[in-house]
């Protein structure tokens, strides 16, 4: 009779999965016919800041959501917009929401007088769109990743990469005096290199009579969404003391 010898190893792992870190709402049209979101970026939604007080781990990550026409409020006054076609309303910089939205839910986290855990930021994850912007043909038809010297960051991708780093860092120098770990999943690069991982016009089932834009945005291919979940359970390992 053959006989092996291992060890089997049991974990229990609660994970939560809440959006919508600021206080939003969406008007039903704007200017490009999908909706305009009334963005407070000053205020937090109070369904996460009281579900994380007691949570090991938080990850915290935004992305191209920000890139939609919106309406920007603080201290409950309209301060401008992005895309929004208003006339005597500012349009601000596409990074200026983003940041925004970091230093509020990072204050939030930094302000819960029970909160323990550590906090991760995955970081900005581009998009590939080529021959077009989203709703201009744009597509997505690369099998193969990049090679270094066949991409930059550059553009909006680095504008709204360096924004959510400044204020990642100028987080967790406070988080730090107040005994709290900040810690980065730094992704973007990576996924810069990676535009064989959306799923481009392959978004729907074939026989599906829809119009539908190529997806270029999300990450649904084995591979580039893969890392993401190596990089954070080893993350994980090391906050543990755990190698290997």
């Amino acid at each position: 009779m053959e006989v092996h010898d291992f060890q089997l190893h049991y974990c229990n792992i609660l994970v939560t999965i809440l959006g919508e870190g600021q206080r939003s709402e969406a008007d039903s049209d704007g200017p490009t016919h999908t909706g305009l979101f009334n963005l407070y970026l000053d205020e937090v939604n109070e369904e996460w800041t009281t579900q994380i007080e007691k949570f090991d781990y938080v990850i915290i990550s935004a992305g191209h959501w920000f890139y939609r026409p919106s309406m920007y409020f603080e201290n409950e006054k309209r301060v401008g917009c992005r895309y929004c076609l208003i006339e005597n309303v500012i349009d601000l910089p596409m990074s200026y929401g983003y940041r925004m939205a970091f230093k509020t839910a990072f204050k939030a986290i930094n302000n819960l007088k029970s909160y323990k855990g550590v906090t991760f930021l995955r970081t900005f994850a581009p998009s590939h769109f080529e021959g077009g912007e989203w709703n201009g043909g744009g597509t997505c038809p690369r099998q193969l990743p990049l090679r270094r010297n066949e991409t930059l960051l550059d553009g909006t991708n680095l504008e709204m990469y360096l924004a959510q780093m400044e204020e990642f860092k100028l987080a967790a120098k406070e988080g730090k005096m107040k005994g709290l770990k900040y810690r980065l999943l730094d992704m973007t690069y990576a996924m810069l290199l990676r535009p064989d991982g959306h799923p481009s016009r392959y978004g729907h089932l074939p026989h599906d009579n829809v119009t539908m834009y190529n997806d270029c945005v999300h990450w649904c291919l084995p591979g580039p969404i893969d890392s993401w979940s190596d990089f954070l359970l080893y993350a994980i390992k090391m906050e543990g003391g755990m190698r290997g």
